[in-house]
């Protein structure tokens, strides 16, 4: 008998250990197989009692077959006996069988009379710490019904590397706390505001875009307020750069003017935008990355009030008519308050992409995210200074989401603008009219002898991409030195970065 147990014992310590290395090393398949199954059955039986607790039953009188015996009711002077009897209940919603996700569970909730989706959103906290998991989202398909989207386990706390991108404009950036990948895609979204504190991922963020945008046909122009150390090392890949408040209104200006040229071309081929035109014919979309947006509208006496309402109305003017010409907007800052005046909060409206980092105060949260729910809001304030990349972001189904952005070190975005230099036109060229075809057809003659591989390939991998032959690759300093700013500026006052003579520093 007791070498038996012996066995059975030794059996049982094997068994355990396989389910715990199934269960560390294979978390999907597991949750598949074994652990949806066991919480299924567990959230169904316990789910009237989580419910009570809750706050989501309804009163209801109900009858029931009383087995009590010689029960006796007094009505004034009468004594009635009765076998059935309407009885006070706790009804629970109706709950469907929970279906798997790749980290939890979705469950579809039939709500009862007199309630609504937000009367769920409110006790979301209160679900997630009743079935012991990380969170619970709730979302309402059609009237009557609540779906909670239940996470078990954080799937930011892992972001992998971000992926090349699959078509033009789409950049993969991280996470989403759903688990799929949180693409920014500039034809859905074609303008977004980015808000977040420093050391909050915000730059992250913006090197994201970089290392996605660089192997693209498309122009990037930086708006660096803090005079080009941000934006500076990221020259190759930029047609133009500006970094100063007079810079930004000459270039501004001229983006207006490539604006209009691009409304009559449409208007003259009848298309309501660039993407209707003949492939042959479209012109390169525009990308502008702006760094410190509160400084182009700060003001420290009334001389400056004309030029802030200039940059201003430019500004506006851009993101109210620049996705259908191809001109996309990514404005980012530390703080971003009403008080900056009111082209702040216009500027705002236009923007309908949202990203709020970790932010200080929760005006800039209020700016971001406040129009959209205030349970994002809720989750703004509540992200950790250990946590940078996390941020809320209003996706493109017009949902909200905890996602975290991969993380891009500076010099990964320095390497992938370096390698990709051949694909930055001259701002001039893009002022001109420059079409996609012909920058392929560019890339096509510059890229002979370039390794087929792809940056992240390369940096997966544990390399550093290669500088091919056959193409002049321009350094991340400036021209004099590294530690000198350039001699030479353009006609307007911004730094075209691809001209010969400020390139080579020539007068």
């Amino acid at each position: 008998m007791s070498e038996e147990l012996h066995v059975a014992l030794i059996a049982l310590a094997a068994s355990a250990a396989g389910l715990w290395a199934w269960r560390h090393f294979y978390a999907a398949s597991f949750w598949l197989v074994i652990g949806y199954l066991l919480t299924s059955i567990r959230v169904r039986l316990t789910w009237r009692k989580i419910a009570l607790g809750c706050g989501l039953t309804k009163r209801r009188q109900r009858p029931r077959f009383l087995r009590v015996p010689r029960l006796v009711l007094e009505t004034g002077t009468v004594q009635v006996n009765r076998r059935w009897r309407r009885v006070g209940l706790d009804a629970k919603p109706w709950m469907w069988w929970p279906m798997p996700t790749r980290h939890g569970w979705r469950v579809t909730i039939r709500t009862l009379e007199g309630q609504i989706p937000q009367d769920y959103s409110k006790v979301a906290e209160r679900l997630a710490h009743s079935w012991r998991v990380h969170g619970v989202r709730v979302s309402s398909p059609r009237p009557g019904r609540v779906v909670l989207s239940v996470t078990i386990r954080d799937p930011l706390v892992n972001v992998a590397a971000p992926v090349d991108p699959a078509e033009l404009l789409q950049v993969t950036v991280g996470r989403l706390e759903t688990g799929r990948p949180w693409v920014i895609d500039f034809k859905t979204v074609p303008h977004w505001m980015v808000a977040g504190a420093t050391q909050s991922g915000k730059s992250n963020l913006a090197n994201a875009l970089i290392v996605g945008l660089a192997p693209q046909p498309v122009a990037l122009v930086g708006f660096d307020l803090k005079g080009g150390v941000e934006f500076a090392p990221y020259s190759p890949r930029l047609s133009a750069l500006a970094t100063s408040r007079p810079e930004c209104l000459s270039l501004l200006t001229e983006v207006g003017t490539l604006m209009q040229r691009r409304m009559d071309a449409c208007r003259a081929a009848g298309a309501r935008n660039i993407w209707q035109l003949h492939p042959d014919l479209q012109p390169l979309p525009v990308v502008i990355l702006i760094d410190e947006l509160a400084e182009l509208y700060l003001m420290a006496d009334k001389s400056e009030k004309e030029e802030v309402a200039a940059i201003s109305t430019a500004l506006l003017r851009v993101a109210q008519l620049g996705r259908a010409f191809g001109i996309y907007l990514v404005c980012c800052g530390q703080r971003i308050g009403s008080d900056l005046g009111t082209g702040v909060t216009a500027l705002r409206a236009q923007c309908s992409g949202r990203v709020c980092h970790r932010v200080n105060d929760p005006e800039t949260a209020v700016m971001a995210l406040g129009d959209l729910d205030p349970a994002a809001l809720d989750s703004a304030r509540m992200i950790p200074a250990a946590s940078p990349g996390v941020a809320i972001a209003a996706h493109e189904d017009g949902q909200w989401y905890r996602s975290r952005s991969s993380l891009v070190a500076n010099e990964t975005a320095e390497e992938a603008t370096q390698r990709w230099a051949h694909m930055a036109p001259s701002w001039g060229a893009v002022l001109a009219g420059a079409r996609i075809p012909d920058l392929m057809a560019r890339s096509r003659k510059e890229e002979i002898g370039v390794p087929r591989r792809s940056l992240a390939a390369r940096l997966r991998a544990g390399r550093r991409p290669r500088a091919h032959s056959g193409r002049r690759v321009v350094q991340s300093h400036p021209p004099n030195g590294p530690g000198e700013r350039p001699d030479r500026l353009d006609g307007v006052g911004h730094r075209d970065l691809h001209r010969p003579d400020v390139r080579h520093g020539r007068p």
